[in-house]
């Protein structure tokens, strides 16, 4: 406990929590105080200047990182007949219709992305107070409801990131691991601040990327420069 307690004072001292660190220098911090003995994940967190209460300023899109996520992710798709078979082809982990659905009532949710196809969406649309807390809703906007299960299923499997503001107006992601190069995170955060910006809803005023900070599963956050995430 006490070694644990050593690294963690040291990973926070190495930080100086007013400092408004170029994306680059963060990465390499962030980095270099990922001392798990397990592959910790580079997370990024956005304040946005929205209140997702009003349906003009919510911001969700998908974002596929040009250097993937370095996790394993976990597929489920609702579809039935040739488009179930597509979809196992495609390597979806978890295949259904009604079966699949009584399983989510029971609470059984082995996934960490959610496909649906259309004609599904009646019956998927009773999952709603189960997978909507989740963020794991199949949703046309984000191409998780769709006729082409195959693509959205590759896609999902090849690290796309799916991201919905919360209440505060704070946006958080997984944008690769601790184990990645400097070169790769800096390509994956620019990629996912881009589809951010991009994103803007119609109703934000002000400055919309207001802060940025990153910091991996068990190290200290470091707040970065928002210039240095655009373009």
């Amino acid at each position: 406990m006490a070694k644990l307690g050593k690294r963690t004072r040291a990973a926070r001292e190495a930080v100086d929590r007013k400092k408004l660190y170029d994306l680059s220098e963060a990465v390499a911090l962030v980095k270099s105080n990922a001392g798990a003995k397990f592959d910790e994940t580079i997370e990024v967190a956005m304040n946005l200047g929205v209140d997702p209460r009003h349906a003009d300023q919510m911001v969700r899109g998908v974002v596929s990182l040009p250097n993937g996520t370095g996790r394993d992710v976990r597929v489920a798709v609702f579809a039935r007949d040739a488009k179930a078979d597509e979809a196992k082809a495609a390597g979806a982990d978890i295949v259904g219709a009604e079966d699949l659905v009584e399983e989510v009532q029971k609470g059984n949710i082995d996934f960490d992305r959610c496909i649906a196809t259309p004609d599904m969406m009646p019956l998927v649309g009773r999952l709603g107070k189960v997978l909507g807390p989740r963020n794991l809703m199949p949703n046309p906007k984000v191409g998780t409801v769709t006729p082409d299960v195959k693509t959205a299923v590759e896609a999902a499997k090849a690290g796309s990131v799916e991201f919905r503001v919360e209440k505060a107006g704070i946006l958080h992601a997984g944008v690769g691991k601790a184990s990645f190069d400097e070169a790769k995170l800096v390509e994956n955060i620019k990629a996912f601040a881009d589809a951010v910006s991009k994103a803007k809803p119609a109703g934000a005023k002000g400055t919309y990327i207001r802060r940025v900070a990153l910091s991996s599963t068990m190290g200290p956050g470091v707040h970065i420069d928002v210039s240095s995430v655009q373009g």
